[in-house]
């Protein structure tokens, strides 16, 4: 992704960023979301800039010798932003809404290493002492099911993010100015059109620079490019169209940042039903489209063929290239012996590509070198479609939860 950014050194800026689903790390699984989230929520840990994992609210941590046990120790004088302290219970329960029964994080699976995790969020247990996770003084330790030395990484993520008892104790919506962080920044205010947040004096790494951010849902029709311009944004998202040109330009091109974005978007097939039950005529479709060229005719330059479901930079990703080998006559012939000869008798398919601008060359080449037909069509619920009623094929994105090696 690329973006503008103005004046580093001012301390009041203002960042388009949409809107957010919610503010509860519990309940957010979007990116967007994660992204208002991590500003008001600290987890124990997190990632640097160099992918490296830092302490946050933890000062540090144990793995015992068999990587069942992680116990983290919690600095001291830590405070929530109305000065109450920041305790191991504080972390405990804030983890364990993440497997809520009744109403469970979408990304519940982060926790599921650990012991008795499962059995609660299915609604099997319910005893305090049931789940691996719990409180000792300052401490905050965690049983898991089996060796997991990279749990650590794992609570690095913004669905870890430890809430005040107002949250898990009183059931305070967390959608409010009212609610106490544990993070960077506060609630000031929040608009149709903006949320505005304040830094946290009372934050465990000291005052952050940036004392307000405004935080805009949207640009009111105005591309990116002019909002910038007009210094009416300091920091935006910009197109890869608009970054090509941008970048040469005196004025702007020093200001253009490119920011690796550690996600991938995928194709899938609905295989529970023919045709794509048979795995011949998915390897078919892999081999008869030739990814590399497709999309860089649909790409401005900033996107990459996925050779894996780990997107470069993350780390342990492997050098194994998956990507499907471009073998027009494989294709055809892996398809004739799935019972469609040169397309013969492959019934009209639907792709759901969500967007994606590499869609048309897919089906173009799908059609020139397997004869077959597919039809695109947007959905106008791709989720839920998804979920109910999925077409023959579709895509999805994917964005990384935590940057781990063994993720």
């Amino acid at each position: 992704m690329s973006s503008g950014v103005q004046a580093a050194d001012r301390t009041e800026v203002t960042i388009l960023a949409g809107t957010p689903s919610t503010l509860d790390p519990a309940l957010q699984s979007d990116i967007g979301s994660a992204t208002f989230s991590a500003q008001l929520y600290e987890s124990l840990t997190a990632f640097d800039l160099s992918l490296t994992l830092r302490p946050a609210l933890a000062a540090s941590w144990d793995v015992s010798e068999d990587g069942r046990r992680i116990v983290f120790h919690l600095r001291t004088g830590l405070t929530f932003s109305d000065g109450a302290p920041i305790t191991a219970e504080d972390v405990v329960q804030s983890w364990m809404r993440i497997i809520d029964p009744e109403r469970p994080s979408q990304l519940a699976s982060l926790l599921l290493d650990v012991q008795g995790a499962a059995g609660h969020l299915s609604g099997q247990t319910t005893g305090p002492g049931d789940v691996g996770l719990r409180a000792e003084g300052r401490d905050v330790i965690v049983d898991l099911v089996g060796p997991g030395a990279d749990f650590p990484a794992i609570v690095s993520s913004p669905t870890f993010g430890v809430v005040p008892p107002q949250v898990w104790r009183d059931n305070e919506a967390l959608d409010t100015v009212r609610v106490p962080s544990s993070g960077a920044y506060v609630v000031d205010a929040i608009t149709a059109t903006e949320f505005t947040f304040r830094a946290n004096p009372r934050y465990w790494a000291g005052t952050p620079t940036l004392s307000i951010v405004h935080l805009l849902a949207a640009l009111d029709g105005r591309s990116q490019v002019a909002a910038f311009e007009a210094g009416d944004v300091d920091y935006v998202g910009i197109g890869s169209a608009d970054a090509s040109w941008i970048r040469f330009d005196a004025t702007f091109g020093p200001q253009l940042r490119r920011v690796p974005s550690l996600s991938l978007t995928f194709m899938g097939f609905t295989v529970d039903r023919p045709p794509f039950d048979d795995a011949r005529v998915r390897q078919a479709f892999g081999a008869a489209v030739d990814w590399p060229r497709v999309i860089a005719l649909a790409s401005s330059g900033d996107d990459v063929p996925a050779d894996s479901m780990v997107p470069p930079g993350i780390p342990g990703g492997g050098d194994r290239n998956w990507l499907p080998i471009h073998d027009p006559a494989r294709a055809r012939s892996l398809l004739a012996a799935a019972g469609y000869p040169a397309g013969a008798g492959f019934p009209l398919i639907t792709f759901a590509p969500a967007g994606i601008g590499s869609a048309e060359g897919i089906v173009e080449d799908l059609r020139r070198e397997l004869g077959v037909t597919v039809r695109l069509e947007d959905l106008s619920d791709h989720f839920g479609r998804l979920r109910d009623d999925p077409p023959a094929m579709w895509s999805l994105g994917w964005v990384a939860d935590y940057p781990g090696a063994n993720d």
